[in-house]
């Protein structure tokens, strides 16, 4: 097992994103991770230490609960330096169990704390660390980050030879990380003569700085008279309006907080015209003590009682702004939207390679969620496909169609009026790239008709059928993926899932092999992705399509690099229950066993047996897959719809899906509430199964 110490060069290196960041990167190099913060640093002691918490919340990690450091000063001022190591160590040891890799987090250098580099040395030596420097790049030229590194080598006195790489943090982003870490290397010879590689420029991203307008509404003790999406918009821009109403309109854009006195009604009108046109701004904070008139509140009253939230403060509106300047960049501990997005970030500028020779050879990768996450975006990078997305208009699919093209996870094609999508677009903040494809239907939908017929012509369909149910933005993208000039579909935020499927059974039809067609679910438990099927099309199969969807559902696993062990799922074990409905499911075990002789599955089986090992060796000693399941396939829609819910609220799992199986060409639904990720996911999945499809 490997260990790496994370440890600053200076002040404000930005060391929790950074650890969590490098956390993130190394599982989704399928490595088992785990975290430890040896000594608590916060500004709040009513506060959890943030790196422990955030290292629980969002990895999943079991990351011991740090030292106090006033427990560490006091041990310091005693001279027993040994007790305290003792302890770190006692907690590291907590971390280390079952791992591959250990990320150690040094102290962060501040003003109170002035031996923080002489534990950090301490630490390394002490848990044999390789160490891994953090720099803050945004305050200074490359020769004075080259001396800051040099100094930071040297502190570690007998250890400076197992300094692994350094991580620039906060890098404008007009600087080159290549160019950036050839000029510290010039400006270094301790640099260039051992090699010590740069490990990854994070740039300076504002968005990822963006606090919730509960977060400044919380800091400025401001009175609350409409709360709105307090907790779920964000300050991207503060707007100071002291000018006449045609001088601010530009400034009224999404995420802009808008801060006026209070008694100025002709700003108050317009920001409630501006979230009346959709405009979602982070809120409007009204300075000086003074409330609008009240004939004024009830003409915005609409306004004032959608999503906008609206604060008043006491203090005037330059004391405010000021105020707000001054506040914290930190994210707040129960901020794990935010800082999820920042973990993401970091993990995504981080190259480990250098890392994985230093770790060396461990045990079988696992597919944690974010390896599977991280593998998803990299295969459908690699597909390259174009995908249609029926809701062209639908801010949810604008937003996701935007960051898909960016991150080059597929070619995204919009259906919808060009001028009403580029009009959400703005609304949204949304700066759509220039590749991503708008298709009018009203230009298109004629040349769809012949072939449309001449797919139906057995059902009858005539022409005036055909151009009216074309009228339906889904049937028109099933008709571009049914002639090839799209390689799949993605919709249901505002259809249901009935909707989206219909037109795909019509035009599309089952695969040659498929009798139906059926779905999974990836379900991101904490510490691996499981497969449930089918939670969302079959309300009653037969014993035959039971046995169809438990092959599909384990081709689908084993596509997504997850060789399947299929438990068939019942009330009871093995051969312990009787009854139509575990007789239809032992029926079915037996004909996929028939069909697919060397796939790993069992039934029927209770979950707790296919999930829980004790329990599987208990009730079904003999199987190859009790205890040990990964593809969960349920007896009927009831019992997967309950099951997939069940779990995804009560135990927070996320699930990746519905993904449909069976058809010739890639079509797959969301659920109405679908997020932003949810799309983006889905696409992803498209696209990979389009590339599977085309190489069957």
């Amino acid at each position: 097992m490997h260990t790496f110490l994370i440890a600053p060069t200076g002040f404000d290196a930005g060391l929790t994103s950074v650890s969590l960041g490098l956390v993130r990167a190394l599982e989704q190099d399928g490595l088992k991770v785990g975290f430890v913060k040896p000594i608590a640093q916060g500004l709040d002691p009513n506060e959890p230490e943030r790196s422990t918490h955030f290292a629980r919340e969002l990895c999943h990690l079991n990351a011991p609960e740090p030292l106090p450091m006033e427990r560490a000063e006091h041990l310091l001022s005693q001279g027993q330096l040994d007790q305290l190591m003792e302890e770190v160590v006692s907690l590291y040891q907590q971390a280390a169990q079952d791992v591959d890799v250990v990320i150690v987090e040094g102290l962060v250098q501040d003003q109170q704390h002035v031996f923080t580099t002489y534990i950090n040395s301490k630490l390394a030596s002490t848990l044999q660390c390789d160490i891994i420097l953090v720099g803050a790049a945004n305050t200074q030229p490359s020769h004075e980050l080259a001396e800051k590194l040099e100094i930071a080598i040297q502190a570690f006195g007998s250890r400076s030879h197992a300094i692994a790489g350094y991580i620039l943090n906060r890098v404008d982003s007009e600087q080159s990380i290549k160019q950036l870490s050839a000029e510290i290397a010039e400006s270094s010879q301790l640099i260039q003569k051992r090699r010590i590689p740069c490990l990854g420029g994070i740039p300076l991203e504002p968005e990822l700085m963006a606090p919730r307008t509960l977060d400044v509404a919380n800091y400025l003790k401001a009175k609350l008279l409409h709360a709105g999406q307090l907790t779920r918009r964000r300050v991207r821009s503060m707007s100071v309006m002291a000018r006449s109403v045609p001088h601010i309109v530009h400034l009224l854009k999404p995420g802009a907080l808008i801060i006026t006195p209070g008694d100025r009604e002709d700003i108050i009108l317009a920001t409630a015209m501006a979230t009346l046109n959709g405009v979602p701004l982070a809120g409007l904070l009204l300075t000086c003590d003074a409330e609008p008139d009240e004939r004024i509140q009830q003409l915005c009253h609409k306004a004032f009682t959608s999503g906008l939230p609206v604060l008043s403060i006491d203090t005037n509106t330059l004391d405010t702004t000021t105020l707000i300047a001054a506040m914290s960049r930190q994210v707040p501990a129960d901020d794990l939207e935010r800082m999820e997005r920042v973990v993401a970030f970091v993990a995504e500028r981080l190259n480990t390679a250098q890392l994985q020779q230093r770790i060396g050879q461990t045990r079988e990768k696992r597919l944690s969620p974010p390896a599977f996450r991280f593998q998803l975006m990299e295969k459908a990078r690699h597909a390259a496909k174009r995908i249609v997305l029926p809701e062209g208009n639908e801010p949810r699919t604008v937003k996701a169609a935007a960051i898909c093209h960016e991150k080059g996870i597929a070619h995204c094609v919009l259906i919808g009026e060009r001028a009403e999508i580029l009009q959400v677009a703005e609304a949204q903040g949304i700066s759509l790239p220039e590749g991503v494809e708008i298709v009018e239907p009203a230009e298109v939908r004629s040349r769809y008709v012949a072939p449309m017929v001449e797919l139906r012509k057995s059902k009858g369909l005539s022409a005036p059928m055909a151009e009216r149910q074309l009228e339906d933005n889904v049937v028109l993208g099933t008709m571009m993926l049914a002639l090839n000039e799209v390689d799949g579909l993605v919709s249901g935020a505002v259809h249901t899932t009935a909707n989206t499927i219909r037109p795909a059974l019509q035009l599309i039809k089952t695969a040659p092999e498929a009798k139906l067609v059926s779905s999974v679910f990836f379900m991101l438990m904490p510490d691996q992705v499981l497969v449930y099927g089918d939670c969302a099309v079959n309300p009653d199969p037969s014993a035959e399509e039971l046995a169809d969807i438990a092959i599909q559902s384990a081709d689908s696993a084993a596509a997504f690099g997850i060789p399947p062990r299929v438990a068939m799922i019942s009330y009871s074990t093995g051969s312990s229950g009787s009854g139509d409905d575990v007789e239809k499911v032992r029926e079915a075990t037996r004909l996929a066993r028939e069909k697919r002789p060397g796939l790993l599955i069992d039934g029927p089986m209770q979950y707790d047996a296919a999930s829980v090992e004790s329990v599987g060796r208990q009730k079904a000693p003999d199987s190859p897959v009790a205890g040990r399941a990964n593809v969960f396939v349920f007896p009927d829609l009831n019992t997967g719809n309950t099951t997939y819910k069940a779990v995804q609220r009560s135990a927070n799992v996320v699930s990746v899906g519905p993904m449909l199986q069976g058809l010739r060409k890639p079509v797959n639904d969301l659920s109405r509430g679908a997020l932003v990720d949810d799309i983006v996911y889905t696409i992803a999945l498209t696209a990979i199964q389009a590339e599977q499809l085309h190489q069957h």
